[in-house]
């Protein structure tokens, strides 16, 4: 897919994105402490089944279940060399869920480490790892990229050069934004869409974090000065954690889709959802949006 490509399919309307993959894993199964990645190559009808529920509930794009498949984050699991193989077969079992019915998107996101001088990673160490990856991605096929969850303006900066670096694919950039608009570990959402769009990102906006019931003045504000379409992928409401450690999130579908139409009113282009979403979620949200 080219810049050009993705800007025509923006410029028909909403696009509408996937909800999440991880937590319905974890209710599929999936153990916690492990790599997602790897369950799902040991598992790809359970990531199949899911992804194609969301293109039938509406999703034009899905996201690969690529997210940590990066040489840093892959260290914790003794994976970093098998970093081509991985987003390869990854990629491959989304495009074979999907067919063409809707676009892959390639997927990336923070590593877990900071960058210096908040942590001990290197800007060049950032680079090559999110390169690497990139590069995997490209080649197996991915109609275009996204980082996601990213937790700082920098690093979203790294991935994006990382991504010109080594092909021409459209790249969309998405942090996880507090209520108020500022990210974990430096920035906020009016920086990350002047700083990002000037970058060359094809989208910017926000997933993860919190509900769409928190975010209509951040995409207010990030609309102002955006150049370039608002992504906005929360979860469903605010999640609450049981004695076993595990997260429930209150919003109901209706709900989560009446609150990100109102987002898609302040001026986001691209929806979906993050955390305790499911294919419902997204079909409640076409429907209200049309």
């Amino acid at each position: 897919m080219t810049k050009q490509e993705f800007q025509a399919l923006t410029n028909k309307g909403v696009v509408l994105l996937d909800g999440a993959t991880g937590s319905n894993l974890r209710k599929a199964g999936m153990p916690v402490g492990i790599s997602s990645e790897q369950w799902v190559l040991e598992n790809p009808q359970v990531l199949q089944n899911l992804q194609r529920a969301y293109v039938d509930a509406g999703s034009q794009i899905v996201y690969a279940p690529t997210f940590a498949a990066n040489r840093i984050s892959m260290r914790n699991f003794n994976l970093q060399d098998r970093i081509v193989e991985l987003n390869t077969r990854l990629v491959k079992i989304s495009k074979d869920a999907v067919g063409n019915r809707a676009l892959v998107a390639g997927d990336l996101t923070t590593t877990g480490q900071l960058m210096e001088p908040r942590g001990p990673l290197t800007y060049e160490e950032l680079y090559q790892a999110y390169q690497e990856q990139i590069r995997a991605l490209t080649d197996a096929g991915a109609d275009l990229l996204v980082a996601e969850t990213m937790l700082s303006v920098d690093e979203t900066v790294v991935a994006l050069d990382a991504a010109q670096s080594v092909c021409d694919l459209p790249m969309m950039c998405s942090l996880t934004l507090e209520a108020d608009g500022s990210a974990m570990y430096g920035g906020n959402a009016v920086e990350a869409v002047m700083t990002l769009q000037e970058m060359g990102a094809a989208a910017v906006g926000l997933n993860c974090s919190v509900g769409p019931d928190q975010l209509e003045s951040v995409v207010t504000n990030m609309k102002k000065v955006a150049q370039v379409p608002i992504i906005a992928k929360p979860n469903a409401g605010m999640p609450v954690i049981d004695e076993k450690g595990e997260a429930h999130y209150s919003m109901d579908a209706e709900t989560f889709a009446a609150y990100t139409r109102k987002l898609v009113a302040a001026g986001a282009g691209l929806v979906g959802g993050c955390c305790g979403t499911t294919p419902e979620y997204i079909r409640q949200l076409k429907k209200i949006l049309q």
